[in-house]
């Protein structure tokens, strides 16, 4: 059942915040010219450092083709990237032959999310009506169900995990490429992971089962002896921290929830399925009773690896391996793609990626400026308020104009920036303007200056 609440802000409150809010304003406005700025000098950078990388950069071909010849030189190097090296998640038992093995956990928690409408009142006032509703989903994170809103959701929606960990990704050191070695920042530029059927000891199957069953003996089995445990009260046990071959265990959020996680825990037991709470199928470990059926609590934990691949790079060959390039603008350019990929098509990718994020960041830079304005004019429309209708009038009325005027002013920015480090487009196009405003000015003294056409005669009887 949802929770509402209401709240109650008076005018003076709005017009205080507001006028608090001018400082932030000036400081977006601020932030959004500067980036603007930065973001098309970084542009012509980056596409001056990758045009000089690339009349710079041999063809070696495969990477067996390395040798003394290409030392000291920026190559263009095509070859298969393996290792031999075990990668392990110790906290779990997994292992694999692989260049990175990545782990993604996921917690069954109950999640809050809100819906608010704004309501204005006469005289200036304001109603603030916050709907709030619970759901059980898998998140990334172990949500803090202290924190809710709903007093009934505090006692009745507990949170609790049998387990934490964090994501993780173990990347290997000992990658070949040819007669080379790879260095650590061309290793962690290699993806494609992929999922792989987990391969758990028993041993350690069972050292995290029996973590857990130390902190939740609600979860063992009849058949199972109890597990010796010196700590007696509930508290102390849910917060230990696993032994060796186990992963540290949640605890409950407070002391005045214990009662409810111990009733939730011992609702969610399975007879059929006799307690066991650590199940593996495919690439997926799974802590809880029922894995068709997740329950708050239970935990999905998920591996991929990143395997041997051919790759393409572009760096600087040294002798031995690889270093980063640098352009003589300091910018980086050293580049890594999977598959067999041209030194062509790979500078078209990364000219493509630079504008890209061109684009991307003007919008942001755009957004700031246009935010910051709306902030630092926000007091005239709280002062309207004062009459509900005049208040959204003067509102939507404010909010255009900061609108209109934000992204003339990011033009106008981005205009002057690019006479700063494009000069030639950027005179150009404000050549091209000029020339259409004179044009439409003086098409305008034209229609002025010329004769009115005559009134046509009535004919004559």
């Amino acid at each position: 059942m949802a929770y509402t609440e209401t709240t109650q802000t008076s005018f003076f409150s709005r017009l205080g915040n507001s006028f608090s809010g001018i400082g932030m304003g000036i400081a977006l406005f601020v932030a959004g010219t500067a980036l603007l700025w930065w973001n098309e000098g970084d542009f012509v950078a980056t596409r001056d450092a990758l045009n000089e990388t690339q009349a710079q950069t041999q063809i070696v071909g495969s990477a067996d083709n390395l040798g003394p010849s290409f030392s000291g030189k920026v190559v263009h190097v095509t070859g298969y990237a393996d290792t031999k090296q075990v990668l392990n998640d110790s906290e779990f038992g997994i292992s694999q032959t692989a260049i990175a093995l990545v782990r993604d956990v996921e917690y069954y928690q109950w999640t809050e999310t809100s819906k608010q409408e704004k309501r204005q009142k006469l005289g200036g006032g304001e109603e603030t009506v916050t709907v709030y509703n619970y759901h059980a989903k898998w998140v990334d994170e172990p949500v803090d169900s202290n924190r809710f809103r709903d007093p009934a959701a505090r006692s009745g929606k507990v949170n609790y995990t049998y387990v934490q960990a964090k994501d993780r990704t173990v990347r290997a050191t000992e990658v070949t490429f040819g007669p080379v070695r790879l260095p650590d920042f061309l290793i962690s530029s290699i993806s494609g992971a992929k999922p792989f059927d987990l391969q758990m000891s028993q041993e350690v199957k069972s050292g995290i089962s029996q973590n857990i069953y130390r902190a939740f003996p609600e979860l063992r089995p009849v058949t199972m002896a109890p597990v010796s445990n010196t700590q007696s009260s509930f508290d102390q046990r849910v917060a230990q921290t696993a032994p060796q071959q186990g992963a540290p265990l949640a605890p409950a959020q407070t002391v005045e929830n214990k009662s409810a996680v111990v009733q939730m825990v011992s609702n969610a037991l399975n007879p059929a399925l006799g307690g066991e709470v650590v199940h593996v199928s495919g690439n997926t470990l799974y802590i809880g009773l029922t894995p068709g059926t997740p329950k708050v609590g239970d935990v999905r934990i998920t591996y991929k690896a990143v395997y041997p691949a051919d790759i393409s790079i572009i760096a600087k060959y040294n002798g031995t391996t690889f270093e980063k390039v640098y352009a003589s603008n300091g910018k980086t350019v050293s580049r890594l793609n999977m598959g067999v990929v041209s030194a062509e098509q790979m500078f078209g990718k990364a000219h493509s990626s630079n504008s890209t994020w061109t684009w991307i960041l003007r919008v942001v830079g755009t957004f700031l400026v246009i935010g910051g304005l709306k902030a630092i004019v926000a007091p005239l429309s709280v002062l309207a308020s004062v009459i509900p209708l005049l208040g959204t009038i003067v509102g939507a009325g404010t909010g255009l104009v900061c609108s209109l005027l934000g992204f003339a002013w990011s033009l106008i920015i981005i205009s002057i920036a690019w006479l700063r480090f494009r000069p030639v487009i950027g005179g150009a196009m404000i050549g091209v303007a000029v020339l259409l405003i004179a044009a439409l000015y003086f098409k305008g003294r034209a229609k002025k200056a010329a004769p009115a056409a005559p009134a046509p005669q009535a004919p004559a009887e």
